[in-house]
Order: C-alpha cells, then structure tokens, then sequence
C-alpha cells in the first residue's frame, strides 16, 4: 500500500481537478497523467517508467518503496504493470475525497434512474 505521504500528495490535487475540470476532464487528465507515465515500448506504467518520469508530475520525492507500492496496489491483473484503467482506479482510490464524490454522485444518478422508473 502507498504510504500516507504519497496518498495525501492526491488527496490535496484529484478533487480540485475533478471540481474544476468535471468527470471528462478529470478523466482526459488522467489518461494524459498515464500517458506521460507509462512506458512507451510497453504501453503500460512500470515501477523503471514511473520512477524515470515521477518528477513530470510532481511525484520526485515519493521513495522507491512508495512508487513500487503504487504499482502493486493498483495492479489488477498481476502482470506487474498498470494499463490505463488500473491507473486510473488507483488514482480514485488514492484520493479518498474524491471517492467520496464519485459515491454521492452515484447514489444521486441511481435516485435520478429510480424516480423515473416508478
């Protein structure tokens, strides 16, 4: 698990991204976030690309042991690796605010879909 320094370093930047740029904003700048990560050769974010570009966004002080928790906490299907989705979910979930968000606006889109439903 990335330490609480890491986590809080997204804490204090995902939601005022996501209140400033909206979901496909935020979104847009997650999938750049990855772009500018991941390995090129590869396609995927790897703990030697993520370490090699952690500074482009801000990331230079986190340790080696953070970065490489990074990679294993969001790394869904175990290859060692994150593609683009499990980035992005690692993200959200590195920011518990904005999961918080993400929660209470799905709980209202659910009540929105109930209400025309009945």
């Amino acid at each position: 698990m990335a330490s609480k320094n890491s986590q809080a370093q997204f804490q204090d930047y995902l939601p005022v991204m996501a209140n400033k740029l909206g979901g496909d904003g935020l979104i847009d700048e997650l999938c750049n976030g990855f772009n500018l990560l991941m390995d090129s050769e590869k396609g995927v974010i790897t703990f030697e690309s993520l370490k090699r570009n952690s500074a482009l966004l801000g990331l230079q002080d986190l340790s080696d042991q953070d970065l490489q928790s990074m990679v294993v906490e969001g790394d869904f299907d175990g290859d060692g690796a994150l593609n683009q989705l499990e980035f992005c979910v690692l993200m959200f979930r590195l920011s518990p605010e904005l999961m918080e968000g993400s929660q209470l606006w799905l709980e209202q889109a659910l009540q929105g879909e109930l209400k025309d439903f009945f």
